[in-house]
C-alpha cells in the first residue's frame, strides 16, 4: 500500500512538471509569436520608407542629408538582429522620420501632395500596429519572465535552461523626461 502511494505521489510530481515545462513553451512561443508581429510591422514600415523618401525628393532634393539619415536608419532598422538592437535601430528610425516630417512641414507644396499625405497616413497606420505589437510582445514577454522567475517553475526553468525574453523598449530619453513648467514672469 506505501509502495502505491510513494508511486502516486511520485506520478502526480511527474505530470506537474510536465505541467510547469509546458506552461514554459507555451509563453515562449507567445513571446516569438509578438516578436514576429512586431516583426512584420517593421518590415512594413521599411518598404514603405523608398516611395516616401522618392515623394520627398522630388520637392526638397537639396535636404540630401535628412534623406541620407532616413536611409542609414532604414538600413540599420532592417538589419538589425534581436530585440535590444531593434529596439536601437527603432530610436534612431524614429528620430529620422521625425527630422523628415520637420523637412516636410517647410514645402507646402509637398505637404499637399496627395501620395505624400497618404504615405503619411500608411505610415500612421503602422507606427500604431507597431505600438500595439509591441504591447502585445512586451507582455507575453512579462509573463514568460514571471513564470521563470516563480517558484516552482524557476526549477524546471533553470534545469531547461530558459532565458528570460528582453523587453522591446524604445529608449527614447525624450519621451520620459518629465516636462518642466515654469510659471514665473520673465
Amino acid at each position: 500500500m506505501t509502495l502505491l502511494i510513494v508511486l502516486g505521489v511520485i506520478v502526480l510530481i511527474a505530470l506537474y512538471a510536465i505541467s510547469i515545462y509546458n506552461g514554459l513553451i507555451k509563453n515562449k512561443n507567445l513571446t516569438a509569436e509578438g516578436w514576429s508581429g512586431i516583426d512584420v510591422q517593421l518590415r512594413r514600415r521599411a518598404d514603405l520608407i523608398p516611395n516616401l523618401l522618392e515623394t520627398v525628393k522630388g520637392y526638397a532634393a537639396h535636404e540630401k542629408g535628412v534623406l541620407e539619415e532616413v536611409t542609414a536608419a532604414r538600413t540599420r532598422s532592417v538589419g538589425a538582429q534581436g530585440v535590444g538592437a531593434q529596439a536601437a535601430a527603432e530610436t534612431g528610425m524614429q528620430a529620422a522620420l521625425g527630422r523628415l516630417f520637420a523637412v516636410a512641414e517647410a514645402y507646402p507644396n509637398l505637404k499637399a501632395d496627395a501620395n505624400f499625405r497618404e504615405l503619411q497616413t500608411q505610415l500612421a497606420t503602422i507606427e500604431e500596429d507597431v505600438q500595439s505589437a509591441r504591447r502585445y510582445y512586451n507582455g507575453a514577454a512579462r509573463n514568460f519572465n514571471t513564470q521563470i522567475q516563480s517558484f516552482p517553475s524557476n526549477l524546471i526553468a533553470n534545469h531547461f535552461r530558459f532565458q528570460p525574453a528582453e523587453f522591446f523598449d524604445i529608449g527614447d530619453a525624450a519621451a520620459r523626461q518629465v516636462p518642466k513648467v515654469d510659471f514665473g514672469a520673465k
